[in-house]
C-alpha cells in the first residue's frame, strides 16, 4: 500500500521521535524527507509536528473525572486583625531569602522573630489566613522547631491542607508536642487509633489521653505492653512524667523487670522522683549506709563509704554497673544511689539540718564533689526548690567556690526548678558579679521577656564590654538572645548606645563600629516586636469581621 503524505510533504507514517530528532539537530542536519526524497524544510517540520499532535489527542480517550476532596473544615476563631496579617506575609516571604555572609547590618532577622509572632497570635486564638497557609507548612518543614506553633495556628483547615500535598504529611503525623489532639472522648475511635495509628499518633494520643484520664492512659499502655517494640517502650513510658503519682508505682515496679535496659533505667528514674515509692525508700536505705554523719571532734562532717559492689537488687533498681570511661567503680554506684533518694531523707539523718545547712558541712576523704553533685541531680529529678537553692549558692559567688555544682549546665538545671521571677532575678545577680562570659545557659532557662532587672543586668553587661573594647562578636550569642528576649519597652533606654564610641587603648580594631552595628540592629528589632505586639493586640478589625462574617 503506497505511503500517503499529509498536506505538508511529510509521509503520514513518519515517527514522532523522527521529528524530534529533526528539531533538536535542525532540518540541515537532518532533514525530512518527501515521498520524491526532496529534503523538507523548517516549516514542514512544524506544521508536520502540528498534525501528528492532533492525530495523537484525537486518539485518546477522555480520563474518568476526578473526584473533588471534601470542603474544608471550619474555622470560627476570629480573623487576624489586617495589620498583623500583612506582617505575618512579610515574615514569611523573608524566610525564603537566603542569609548573606559577613557582617549582619542593622536590619533585624525577621526569621528569627517567626517563633514569637506564631505564639504571641496562637495566645490570642487568631486563625490563620487561608491565604498563607502553604507559606506556614512550607516553613513548618524546613523548621521542625516551628512544627508546634504553626500547627495549632494553622488549626483544621491546615490539616485539611496538608493531607493535600504529600510534602506537608508531617502535619499528618504531628508528635505529642505538636498542636494535632487526638479525641479522646470516643473509646471506640482511641482503641481503633492505639491499635491502627502511626507511632507518633499512639504517643499524642498516649500524651492526650494521660491529661484526661491517667489511669485510662495506663490501662491502654498496658494493654499492649508486652507486644511493644523496645524502643517504642521507652518513648510510652516517658509519656508518664506528665502526672506522674503514686498511682503509677505498680506499673513501674513491673517495668523494672523489663528485657530492654533504657527502659528499666527510665522506670527507675521515674520512680526515683516519687518520694514516698518502695524503690525510692530501698535507694534511701542504700545512700544512708554509705553517707553519715561523723561526730567525732566535736563538729559535724559528713563521712563518706562509697558501694563495694552492685549486686544484682541494685541492678533491679536502676543503678548501672559499668561507669562512663574516667570514672571510678565506687564513686559512679554513689551517685547513683544518692541521686535517687529523696532529698527529705537526709534533714532527718543530719539531725534536722536545712538543706542550706547540709551543703556547707565539710565532706570527709574528698566526697564533696560527687555527693553535691549526686545532690544536685536529685533535686533537679525531684524538682526541690529549696534545695536547688543551697545548692546553687549566692549569684556573686564563683562557680567554683559554689556549695553545689561548677557546671553551668547542672546549674541551668537547678535554675529551672525556681519561680521565673526569682529565676531571673538569680541570673541578673550572676551577670553582675561575673559578667556575660560565663551566662549564656543560665540565659537559655529564664522565662521571655526577661524582668527588669535581668534585662537591665544584660544591658550593662553589654555596655561594659563595648567601653573596654572587647570583641564584639564575642557576645553576638548573648546579643541573638536579646533581640528575641529583651522587654520591647527598653528600646528607648538602648538608643544611647547606638552611636559608634571612641576606641579605647588596646581595643580591637573597628570594634567600635561593630557594636554600634549591633545596638542599632537590637534597638530596632525591639521596636519591631513592639509594633508586632500592637498589631495582633489590634482587635478591631477581627471584631468588624467576626460580624460581617467575612476574612
Amino acid at each position: 500500500m503506497p505511503t500517503t503524505a499529509t498536506t505538508t510533504g511529510v509521509p503520514v507514517d513518519t515517527p514522532w521521535e523522527d521529528l524530534v530528532t529533526s528539531a533538536l539537530l535542525g532540518t540541515d542536519r537532518r532533514p525530512l524527507r518527501a515521498e520524491d526524497g526532496a529534503a523538507l524544510g523548517p516549516a514542514a517540520l512544524l506544521d508536520a509536528a502540528a498534525v501528528h499532535t492532533v492525530r495523537r489527542r484525537a486518539a485518546l480517550r477522555p480520563a474518568t473525572g476526578a473526584a473533588p476532596p471534601e470542603p474544608a473544615p471550619a474555622d470560627l476563631r476570629p480573623p487576624l486583625p489586617r495589620a498583623a496579617r500583612r506582617r505575618l506575609a512579610q515574615l514569611l516571604a523573608d524566610r525564603s531569602v537566603p542569609p548573606g555572609g559577613g557582617r549582619r547590618g542593622t536590619a533585624p532577622d525577621l526569621t528569627e522573630l517567626i517563633p514569637q509572632w506564631l505564639a504571641s497570635a496562637g495566645a490570642r486564638g487568631y486563625r490563620a489566613p487561608a491565604e498563607l497557609l502553604p507559606a506556614l507548612l512550607d516553613a513548618a518543614r524546613a523548621r521542625t522547631d516551628l512544627r508546634p506553633h504553626v500547627l495549632a495556628f494553622a488549626g483544621p483547615r491546615g490539616l485539611w491542607l496538608a493531607g493535600l500535598n504529600p510534602e506537608w504529611r508531617f502535619a499528618l503525623r504531628a508528635d505529642a508536642r505538636g498542636a494535632r489532639r487526638p479525641d479522646t472522648a470516643d473509646p471506640e475511635a482511641v482503641r481503633r487509633l492505639w491499635e491502627e495509628g502511626l507511632f507518633a499518633e499512639r504517643v499524642a494520643l498516649l500524651g492526650a489521653l494521660r491529661e484526661r484520664d491517667a489511669s485510662a492512659a495506663r490501662s491502654l499502655l498496658a494493654a499492649t505492653w508486652s507486644a511493644e517494640r523496645a524502643e517504642d517502650r521507652l518513648m510510652f513510658l516517658d509519656s508518664l512524667r506528665s502526672g506522674l503519682s503514686g498511682a503509677d508505682e505498680a506499673f513501674l515496679e513491673d517495668a523494672l523487670t523489663d528485657r530492654s535496659r533504657n527502659v528499666r533505667a527510665t522506670a527507675a528514674e521515674l520512680l526515683s522522683a516519687l518520694p514516698g515509692s518502695a524503690l525510692a525508700l530501698r535507694m534511701a536505705d542504700r545512700a544512708m549506709s554509705c553517707v553519715n554523719p561523723d561526730r567525732t571532734g566535736g563538729a559535724v562532717s559528713v563521712a563518706v563509704e562509697a558501694p563495694h559492689e552492685c549486686d544484682a537488687a541494685m541492678q533491679r533498681d536502676g543503678v548501672v554497673p559499668v561507669p562512663p570511661s574516667g570514672r571510678g567503680e565506687r564513686s559512679w554506684w554513689l551517685g547513683q544511689l544518692v541521686e535517687a533518694t529523696p532529698l527529705d531523707v537526709w534533714r532527718d539523718r543530719f539531725d534536722g539540718r536545712t538543706a542550706r545547712e547540709l551543703v556547707t558541712l565539710p565532706v570527709a576523704d574528698g566526697w564533696a564533689g560527687e555527693l553535691h553533685a549526686a545532690w544536685c541531680r536529685a533535686a533537679v529529678r525531684q524538682r526541690d526548690p529549696g534545695w536547688a537553692r543551697a545548692l546553687l549558692g549566692t549569684p556573686a559567688t564563683p562557680p567554683a567556690d559554689g556549695p553545689g555544682t561548677a557546671s553551668l549546665a547542672e546549674r541551668s538545671q537547678l535554675l529551672a526548678t525556681l519561680p521565673s521571677a526569682e529565676r531571673a532575678l538569680w541570673v541578673a545577680g550572676f551577670i553582675a558579679a561575673h559578667g556575660l562570659s560565663e551566662a549564656f545557659q543560665l540565659l537559655g532557662v529564664c522565662s521571655v521577656p526577661w524582668d527588669g532587672p535581668l534585662g537591665r543586668a544584660v544591658v550593662d553587661a553589654l555596655d561594659i564590654a563595648r567601653d573596654a573594647g572587647s570583641y564584639p562578636w564575642s557576645f553576638s550569642g548573648v546579643m541573638g538572645l536579646a533581640e528575641r528576649c529583651l522587654n520591647p519597652a527598653e528600646a528607648d533606654r538602648l538608643a544611647v548606645l547606638t552611636t559608634t564610641p571612641d576606641e579605647p587603648e588596646g581595643a580591637s580594631p573597628g570594634a567600635g563600629g561593630y557594636w554600634s552595628e549591633a545596638f542599632q540592629r537590637l534597638v530596632s528589632t525591639l521596636r519591631l516586636r513592639a509594633a508586632m505586639d500592637a498589631e495582633l493586640a489590634d482587635d478591631g478589625g477581627a471584631e468588624r469581621h467576626a460580624r460581617n462574617g467575612t476574612g
